[in-house]
């Protein structure tokens, strides 16, 4: 019988039972973190190897760069080389710099609003209205924090199972011209796991939009993050764009942060000639290079995209179990009651979990309480506003296999306490 079909006595006796539960949760005194999508220490192993090999005497790149000096803003060759097929773009329109794709974002956004773009008529900060974003929700959080620390007003659409809800993009795009961007996470969505179809890649590069340069900020984080052995392809964005009249509409973004090493993998964003010509032009204010070193490093160890692909095989044995762990306990503890609903993800790093509309906000905090630490309710939502109050998202990477059972079971036991002193309240 579904939760909501419950008499009040059955809720009580209900409540009663998963409150014991929750105060025996209370008395083991867990500490799990799950509120990022972080690698697990045996993630980070697989690339150790990084870390024994030397450069010393050979740290000279392909074209005979000393990879110890300045310049080369743009990334090695042979970085560029190896990666370019990651954001599905050339070489020569590929960029390799620092270790982080949210830094790239941020300095596309900065550049934009402080200078525009080429086809801009002014710079964005200057125009008399406010530029505006549209957010498909459940989105990235950093994404709306990108958003808010520039003043950028935050346009929530509905992210359906193939990717935005069209409809309603079209819409907005063709009649307001203060829309400027998009965020997109098109493979594996960040939370959602969501994989934009075919069609909706195709509506977004043809679409008519009101602002002469709007721009795809197009985050393709976890390409090549599959959990099982199907890996999964998208059409090519920038072929679409291009192929329909706007070929500098796409920014590419991508990174090795979740296949090497998070804190010291390389960042790559991709575009069309003009607008990486852009993003060389005021990259290089501010700064003399990157870190060539890094970029040698990498390719020296990956070798070519058959050994970067062989690394992510190793990736998915690991996370694939720490997914399905969480998968089962949802399954068998909250099913039965009919009011939960959550992803199965094919890839990437989350699982979106829907609860009672209202309780999401008290079961994070009943959860963290008995020590899991959640991601906060709404943070998925622009402002951290979710409308409903009833979103989770769910980051099974970093614990091991048994903490992460654990962690599980009493989220279960949060949501469904919540669920009950809610139903109870009313």
């Amino acid at each position: 019988m579904k939760l909501a079909e419950y008499s009040i006595d059955a809720l009580e006796q209900l409540h009663g039972q998963v409150q014991a539960e929750y105060l025996r949760l209370r008395e083991r005194t867990l500490s799990i973190n799950m509120a990022r999508g972080v690698p697990s220490s045996e993630q980070l192993d697989l690339s150790n190897a990084l870390l024994e090999l030397s450069l010393a005497g050979d740290y000279l790149a392909e074209d005979g760069t000393d990879c110890r000096n300045y310049m080369g803003q743009q990334g090695l060759p042979e970085a560029r080389r190896l990666f370019a097929p990651l954001l599905g773009l050339p070489a020569e329109q590929t960029v390799v710099s620092g270790n982080s794709s949210l830094a790239l974002m941020y300095d596309c956004l900065a550049f934009a609003m402080h200078n525009g773009f080429p086809e801009s008529s002014m710079p964005w900060q200057q125009e008399p209205q406010t530029v505006a974003f549209l957010c498909p929700v459940p989105g990235y959080d950093r994404h709306f924090t990108l958003c808010e620390s520039f003043g950028v007003r935050m346009i929530p659409v509905p992210l359906l199972d193939d990717g935005p809800d069209m409809d309603v993009v079209r819409r907005l795009v063709s009649e307001d011209s203060t829309i400027r961007g998009m965020w997109c996470v098109p493979k594996y969505s960040n939370p959602t796991g969501t994989v934009y179809s075919d069609e909706v890649i195709e509506a977004l590069a043809s679409m008519q939009t009101a602002a002469l340069d709007f721009r795809l900020f197009w985050d393709d984080a976890y390409t090549l993050h599959h959990l099982t052995s199907d890996a999964i392809e998208i059409s090519n964005i920038y072929q679409a764009c291009v192929r329909h009249g706007h070929p500098d509409r796409a920014l590419v973004f991508g990174s090795t942060s979740k296949m090497t090493f998070a804190g010291a993998g390389l960042a790559l964003f991709g575009s069309s000639k003009a607008n990486v010509e852009w993003w060389l032009s005021h990259a290089s204010i501010r700064s003399v290079g990157p870190d060539k070193l890094n970029q040698l490093r990498h390719v020296r160890y990956l070798k070519d995209l058959d050994g970067l692909k062989s690394l992510m095989d190793g990736h998915r044995k690991l996370l694939a179990p720490r997914f399905s762990a969480v998968l089962h306990q949802l399954d068998s503890h909250l099913r039965p009651f009919g009011f939960a609903s959550w992803s199965e993800p094919k890839g990437g790093y989350f699982i979106s979990l829907n609860i009672l509309p209202g309780t999401a906000r008290h079961a994070v905090a009943l959860a963290r309480a008995v020590g899991v630490n959640l991601t906060s309710a709404g943070s998925c939502y622009p402002h951290g506003h979710d409308p409903l109050d009833q979103h989770l998202r769910i980051a099974p990477s970093s614990p091991g296999l048994s903490d992460l059972e654990a962690a599980a079971q009493a989220i279960c036991t949060c949501v469904l306490l919540a669920a009950c002193e809610r139903l109870i309240s009313k």
